[in-house]
C-alpha cells in the first residue's frame, strides 16, 4: 500500500485541479432512484434476499481517493438478480455445517501446492509438522508502527477457524447475528452450493453496495459520518491509532471486531454491511488492471463475469498467484491505513485464506429462484 502521506498529498493536488478547473466535486452526488424495496419471504422470492432492478450504472471511480485498480469508472449494464440482504452469519454457517459435516480449510492440514504458488519462486518447502490448521488473525500493537508491514498485526494463529476466529481461546457464542469469518473462498463455495446460491460477481456487488447512488464514495454518500453519525463498523481513529489496539485514555486493550449484521442503516436498496464490518468475497478473479480492460472496449460491458485469470503487480513474483476479489473493507478499514470501505475500493485475496475480518454474502437469478420454488 501507498504511503498515506502521499496519498493523501495527491488527493489534495487533484481535488485543487478539480475545483480549478471548474469540475464540481458535487458531481459524485448524482442520485438514480431506486425501486420500492422488494424483500423476499420465502414466498415471493428468497427468504431475507433482496431484489437488485436490471440497469446501467457506472463502475470503478475518479475520485480523488480512488486507488489505480478502481480506474477507469466505466458503465456496466446488469440484469437483475436477488442478493442476500446481509452477510451469511455464524447461525446460518452452523446449520450447513451441522447439515452437511463440512470441513473448512481453516481446520485442515494446509496443503503445500496451494501455500507454494503464493510464495516466490524457491521456496523451499518447510517441514511437514509446521503445516498445521489455524488461519490469519488480526493481533494489532501495543504502540503506533509503521504502516508498512502488515506482519506486525496480523499473525498466523494454529486452531483459528470459523468457530474460534482469534485462536483456541476464542468462541461465536452470543455471536449468532456476526457474520461468520475465517472463511475461504473455497468455503464460501461450498456453502453457496448447499443454499442453492451463487457468489456475486464484482460488478453485481458493486451494484447493489451503491443503493441507487451514482459514483459517491460511500455506500449512503458523499459525507463519511453525515451530522456526526457513524454509518458503518470501522476503525474509531479517534480512540486509537490503527493498528494499536490499547485504549488511550485507559491503556487497557481494547477489543475490536464484528458487530451484528443490520447494526448499522441499510443502503438505499436495504442492504445491510455493504461497507465495513467484514471484507465480503465475490465470484472474480481479480486483475488489478480490470477495469482498465474494460473501459478499453469503448462500449457498455454487460453482465460482466470478470477476468479470466489473476494479476496483482503489486505482489512482485507471485504477481499472476491466484486470488479473488474481496470487496467491502472491514472493521480495520482506517482513515490513516485503509479506506476500502468506499464502495469502488477493491484488492485481491488469496482464495484459500481464512481472516478474522473475511465474510460472505450471496446472491441467485431469478431463473433459479422460480426453478427452487417448484420443487
Amino acid at each position: 500500500m501507498k504511503s498515506p502521506n502521499k496519498h493523501w498529498q495527491k488527493a489534495a493536488a487533484l481535488a485543487i485541479t478539480l475545483v480549478v478547473t471548474g469540475t464540481a466535486i458535487a458531481a459524485y452526488e448524482h442520485f438514480k432512484d431506486p425501486a420500492p424495496l422488494a424483500i423476499g419471504d420465502g414466498t415471493s422470492g428468497p427468504k431475507d434476499m433482496v431484489w437488485i432492478p436490471g440497469g446501467e450504472f457506472t463502475m470503478g471511480s475518479e475520485h480523488p481517493r480512488a486507488q489505480p485498480n478502481e480506474r477507469p469508472a466505466h458503465e456496466v449494464k446488469l440484469h437483475g438478480y436477488w442478493i442476500d440482504r446481509h452477510d451469511v452469519t455464524n447461525a446460518q454457517f452452523t446449520r450447513f455445517v451441522a447439515a452437511t459435516g463440512y470441513v473448512t480449510t481453516a481446520e485442515r492440514k494446509p496443503r503445500w501446492e496451494d501455500l507454494a504458488v503464493q510464495l516466490p519462486p524457491g521456496t523451499l518447502r518447510p517441514d511437514d509438522a509446521t503445516l498445521v490448521p489455524g488461519a490469519l488473525v488480526f493481533t494489532g500493537t501495543d504502540a503506533p508502527v509503521a504502516l508498512n508491514d502488515y506482519s506486525r498485526w496480523w499473525k498466523f494463529v494454529p486452531g483459528a477457524n470459523w468457530r474460534h476466529p482469534t485462536g483456541p481461546g476464542s468462541s461465536i457464542a452470543g455471536k449468532d447475528n456476526h457474520p461468520v469469518v475465517q472463511v475461504s473462498y473455497e468455503d464460501a463455495l461450498a456453502y453457496a452450493r448447499w443454499a442453492h446460491k451463487r457468489l456475486p460477481t464484482e460488478a453485481e456487488w458493486e451494484y447493489a453496495a451503491r443503493g441507487g447512488l451514482r459514483q459517491t464514495d460511500y455506500a449512503w454518500g458523499n459525507e463519511f459520518a453525515p451530522n456526526g453519525k457513524k454509518m458503518a463498523n470501522t476503525w474509531d481513529d479517534a480512540a486509537r491509532p490503527f493498528p494499536v489496539t490499547e485504549d488511550r485514555g485507559t491503556h487497557e486493550k481494547v477489543q475490536v471486531g464484528t458487530t451484528a449484521v443490520g447494526s448499522f442503516a441499510p443502503n438505499g436498496y436495504g442492504l445491510y454491511d455493504m461497507a465495513g464490518n467484514v471484507w465480503q468475497w465475490v465470484a472474480d478473479w481479480y486483475r488489478a488492471d480490470a477495469f482498465q480492460i474494460e473501459a478499453a472496449s469503448g462500449r457498455i460491458i454487460s453482465n460482466p463475469q470478470g477476468p479470466g485469470a489473476s494479476f496483482d503487480p503489486g505482489n512482485g513474483p507471485t504477481a499472476y498467484a491466484p486470488e479473488r476479489v474481496t470487496r467491502g473493507g472491514s472493521f480495520l478499514c482506517s482513515e490513516t491505513y485503509c479506506i476500502s470501505y468506499r464502495t469502488s475500493a477493491r484488492r485481491g485475496t488469496d482464495p484459500m485464506n481464512g481472516m478474522s475480518h473475511l465474510g460472505f454474502r450471496l446472491a441467485m437469478d431469478e431463473e433459479a429462484w422460480k426453478e427452487q420454488s417448484r420443487r
